[in-house]
Parts: C-alpha cells; sequence; structure tokens
C-alpha cells in the first residue's frame, strides 16, 4: 500500500502563495502518476493539476492554468503544488493521488491522502 501525507496548508491572504507538498512512503513512487486534488465545503472534488511518472507531462485545469505549478522530486518521494496568486475561491481540502495511469479527473486514482486545508482570506 501506498502511503500518501500532504503539508504545506495554512491561512494567506489573497495574492499570497503556498507550496504544498506530498510525500508518498512507497519505493516505487517514481512509477506512479500524481495527481492534486482540491474540495471545498458544500462541493464536489475537482482536479487541480497531475504529472506523469516521469515529470515529462503536466496538465492543469483552468482554475489554476497560470497560478499553479506541479512538480516532482522522485528522489524525494514527493510531489509538490506551488500555488501563487492565491485567491479566496481556492480555499479548500487539497488531497493528492497517486495512480499507475494518469487521469485528468478524480476518478481512476488507487491512492489519497488525507488532505491539508487551503484558506484564502480576502
Amino acid at each position: 500500500q501506498v502511503q500518501l501525507v500532504e503539508s504545506g496548508g495554512g491561512v494567506v491572504q489573497a495574492g499570497g502563495s503556498l507550496r504544498l507538498s506530498c510525500a508518498a512512503s512507497g519505493r516505487t513512487f517514481s512509477s506512479y502518476a500524481m495527481g492534486w486534488f482540491r474540495q471545498a465545503l458544500g462541493k464536489e472534488r475537482e482536479f487541480v493539476s497531475v504529472i506523469s511518472w516521469n515529470g515529462g507531462s503536466t496538465y492543469y485545469a483552468d482554475s489554476g492554468k497560470g497560478r499553479f505549478t506541479i512538480s516532482r522530486d522522485n528522489a524525494k518521494n514527493t510531489v509538490y503544488l506551488q500555488m501563487n496568486s492565491l485567491k479566496p475561491e481556492d480555499t479548500a481540502v487539497y488531497y493528492c493521488a497517486a495512480s499507475s495511469i494518469l487521469y485528468k479527473s478524480t476518478v481512476g486514482w488507487d491512492y489519497w491522502g488525507q488532505g491539508t486545508q487551503v484558506t484564502v482570506s480576502s
């Protein structure tokens, strides 16, 4: 089993930045595509970004394009989400997920982290 632990969330003012991290426990981290998702109160979980196993391909939801950057460091078994120019609408619990197959949606992912809260105040 792969365990994923998100960190880096917190409270920031609109326009600020946060870098989320997702640490994987498995030694097979480098074989997995990794994704970031978020779920706001009263809303369904939504796709934010995904990165292929080797980092060669990245995709972003329209909501984060130009503001968010996904990256990974396989040597550290960690995937990151750099979030800049944050908006109150970005407030949500952010989750990372892993799968042997890359999905540009919330479905199909094999492993999920517990989430980290991001709150953007205005």
